[in-house]
């Protein structure tokens, strides 16, 4: 089913500029494939290894303010940035592993709560480098093989083919004998300690990669708003990306990315007509949580299986 259901939302994706009437929902599908990005690399942490992060937005951010720094003050062109940006953020990630995996739960999530609030600090304060509140603007975004990424289904195709690289990176990963043994660490991680696996090490490889796909996920971001502030490495957005993953189906493929569909469609359509859309996102989470507890994903699965013919 799951297959099914990927391979039908591969296909719209494709088509989706043929079907859709105007530039604002082109743009507002770039807007869903970014933020499906985000999503699934915060899956790793949550849905795959069991470890609840709120500061994964830092990695968005830091790799966004890297990439429109470089290319704003000392001028390098967009490839030097984009390997600058993630190769910096991935090393962070990397020293920020190493601090939260003292703890594991609540503390995990408080660590990685504190981590996330240091860099939205620094963005905030630091206004020399930052532009503080007013966020750094001015960026372009890049022409790869001389196409025009200016033009909304230029950009549309291109963050499509980044994100299915990142999505087939990913899949790959969490179904090799690694991503088997990430499972392990969060379904049995002292049985897997005695079967001498290094839980640990391979919590914190999980950690960086992590990291890693947000930062390419951060990239995509500062390309298509052109503009970075402090508010991407807040509180609040890295909350929005964890409702996205659980909302649509921790520790799956498909779910992040209906996650990050449903509430990206909310805040920029359902806002429209309700001016309290916030609090209508919170009711549909509300009716996730308590009547499809693992996830839109795990729901339709449950709901096929009923509807399906008896054996």
């Amino acid at each position: 089913m799951r297959r099914a259901f990927a391979a039908l939302l591969l296909l719209s994706a494709l088509t989706l500029p043929l079907w859709v009437g105007g530039v604002y929902y082109v743009n507002l599908a770039s807007q869903v494939l970014i933020a499906a990005m985000f999503a699934l690399s915060l899956n790793l942490l949550v849905g795959y290894a069991g470890l609840t992060s709120l500061g994964h937005a830092g990695y968005l951010g830091l790799a966004a303010y890297t990439s429109g720094w470089l290319a704003l003050n000392l001028g390098w062109g967009h490839a030097a940035c984009a390997a600058a940006a993630v190769f910096g953020t991935t090393v962070v990630a990397g020293i920020f592993g190493v601090i939260a995996l003292r703890a594991t739960g609540i503390s995990f999530l408080m660590l990685t709560l504190a981590l996330g609030q240091i860099l939205w600090g620094l963005a905030y304060r630091w206004t020399e480098v930052t532009g503080g509140d007013n966020g750094l603007s001015g960026l372009t975004r890049p022409a790869p093989f001389g196409i025009e990424l200016g033009r909304p289904t230029h950009f549309y195709f291109f963050t499509l083919v980044v994100m299915l690289a990142v999505w087939g990176s990913i899949a790959t990963w969490v179904r090799s004998p690694f991503g088997a043994s990430i499972r392990g660490t969060r379904d049995q991680p002292r049985r897997m300690s005695a079967l001498g696996y290094d839980v640990w090490l391979i919590r914190w490889i999980t950690f960086v990669v992590s990291g890693f796909f947000g930062a390419v996920a951060g990239l995509m971001y500062v390309y298509y708003h052109q503009f970075i502030s402090p508010h991407s490495l807040s509180l609040a957005n890295s909350a929005e990306m964890l409702l996205m993953v659980i909302a649509g189906g921790p520790g799956t493929l498909v779910g992040p990315v209906l996650g990050a569909s449903m509430v990206v469609l909310m805040k920029n359509v359902a806002s429209a007509y309700v001016d309290r859309w916030i609090m209508l996102l919170g009711l549909v989470y509300l009716f996730i949580v308590m009547y499809v507890p693992g996830g839109i994903v795990a729901g339709l699965d449950r709901w096929l299986r009923r509807a399906g013919p008896a054996r």
